[in-house]
């Protein structure tokens, strides 16, 4: 499922371009060519697993999905109560959640993560990053992290999920498994962590992932 995905995104990275091959191969999917290989179209397990040992208040609350794809985190977080924005790069993805979704409660909206509505500065009070960080080049990593910290409000929760590895192992494919020191940028870009979990994904037992929580005070 991978192959795809991996060539369109080295393609790309040759031409200066890291993110645009997540167009590329969201019209791809549509036209039936190829696969959205982290598109399970249900909600990620992981997000439900953290959510069922730590509830959160919703209510009234205000969640941001970052890089929604197909939208069932989305959905699953407007389902807990959030007023629910969710963004992606590529528009083909949002025609998608719109048209799996017709009757949504969710704001889905084409945005770019580099370049962001300004309005959104420290608006959510829950945001939801799960494997956007680790399929960017290294050279975007850090940049993305301070600009996904920079949604969250004051006493808000930040979960963020992606694979892991230690500094000695091979960075390996796309996905690129994030270092410990990686998941530590939430933390000089202003955050507070609550809690950081190491762990082998149960339904991919070879898969290390790195789950953590973090406030902004």
């Amino acid at each position: 499922m991978r192959r795809r995905a991996r060539e369109l995104a080295a393609d790309f990275n040759r031409r200066g371009d890291p993110t645009g091959w997540f167009e590329a191969l969201y019209r791809e999917a549509e036209a039936g060519a190829a696969e959205v290989p982290w598109a399970d179209l249900s909600p990620n397990r992981n997000l439900l697993d953290f959510w069922q040992a730590h509830p959160q208040d919703a209510q009234e609350k205000f969640a941001l999905a970052v890089g929604c794809g197909f939208g069932d985190d989305s959905e699953q977080l407007a389902a807990w109560g959030f007023r629910t924005t969710a963004f992606d790069i590529s528009p083909a993805a949002i025609k998608a959640a719109r048209k799996r979704f017709p009757t949504t409660a969710v704001d889905y909206i084409t945005a770019d993560l580099f370049a962001s509505p300004a309005n959104w500065r420290q608006k959510f009070d829950f945001v939801l990053e799960t494997y956007t960080v680790q399929v960017l080049p290294p050279a975007l990593r850090k940049q993305a992290i301070y600009k996904i910290t920079e949604f969250l409000r004051s006493g808000g929760l930040l979960l963020a999920i992606a694979r892991g590895r230690d500094p000695a192992d091979p960075e390996g494919e796309m996905p690129w498994p994030l270092t410990r020191d990686e998941f530590n940028e939430f933390g000089r870009a202003g955050l507070r962590e609550i809690s950081f979990e190491d762990y082998c994904d149960p339904e991919e037992p070879t898969v290390r992932r790195f789950r953590a929580a973090y406030t902004r005070l």
